[in-house]
């Protein structure tokens, strides 16, 4: 998968992509995060990428000059078709559906906004816009990462556990059951027995209980849009 990030500050990226899962998928040639800072297609000498809004106001915006030549830049540079996502408080919200639909894309161009965001006519260039929450971040670079870890996790062999990514949090529209390690007993709070009993059956409807249990108690939004069956119906009976 390829992902190409259109920002002021790629420190902020480079970083964070080279470490950890991103860095190691990287290097296996099953993903590749490309960066490209939006100061480069500003053509006057001091490379600025802002000025002053019309009508007055506080802040600056983003110039629609250097960042639309940068996306069709990035455009060009794709091997095939893309996405343009405008990374934007105003777009629909990122959630692991998305994530899914961004891997099967396979190429997104990711455009991180700063400042007071972006002059309006950029949003013309975009394919869609995208909000990671409802909260305000100084710039768009950690949403951009974001979406580059949410869907390169889903990119097959990225992850050294091939069931990780199927039974993890919002998979199936369920937070994840608990989880425990080592030692058994840490100052008087014990590992459920069932987890150390080997019977595989019991374990696993102790996670799907347990999951069901914890997705109603943290999400019921989450849970209440569950289709339970009868089998998940009678978990929660016995609870």
């Amino acid at each position: 998968m390829i992902f190409e990030v259109l920002t002021l500050f790629p420190r902020m990226i480079e970083g964070p992509a080279s470490e950890s899962i991103l860095g190691k998928a990287a290097q296996r040639g099953l993903v590749e995060v490309r960066v490209r800072d939006i100061r480069d297609h500003a053509h006057d000498k001091h490379h600025v990428t802002d000025d002053v809004p019309y009508g007055g106001g506080a802040g600056m915006v983003m110039k629609p000059e250097p960042l639309v030549e940068a996306i069709e830049a990035a455009k060009a540079a794709m091997d095939g078709p893309c996405r343009v996502v405008l990374l934007d408080p105003g777009g629909r919200t990122f959630t692991q559906a998305v994530a899914r639909e961004y891997r099967d894309v396979g190429r997104l161009i990711l455009v991180c906004g700063r400042y007071e965001g972006f002059d309006e006519r950029i949003r013309s260039f975009a394919d869609e816009e995208l909000s990671v929450g409802d909260f305000v971040l100084t710039g768009g670079e950690l949403a951009a990462l974001c979406v580059v870890d949410a869907c390169s996790r889903l990119v097959p062999g990225v992850l050294g556990n091939v069931e990780s990514a199927g039974i993890e949090s919002f998979e199936e529209g369920l937070l994840e059951y608990p989880q425990y390690t080592r030692p058994p007993d840490f100052r008087g709070m014990k590992v459920p027995e069932v987890l150390l009993s080997g019977d595989h059956a019991k374990i696993a409807r102790w996670r799907r209980k347990h999951a069901l249990l914890r997705t109603k108690e943290k999400r019921p939004d989450l849970f209440s849009r569950l289709e339970l069956g009868k089998a998940d119906r009678a978990l929660l009976d016995e609870a």
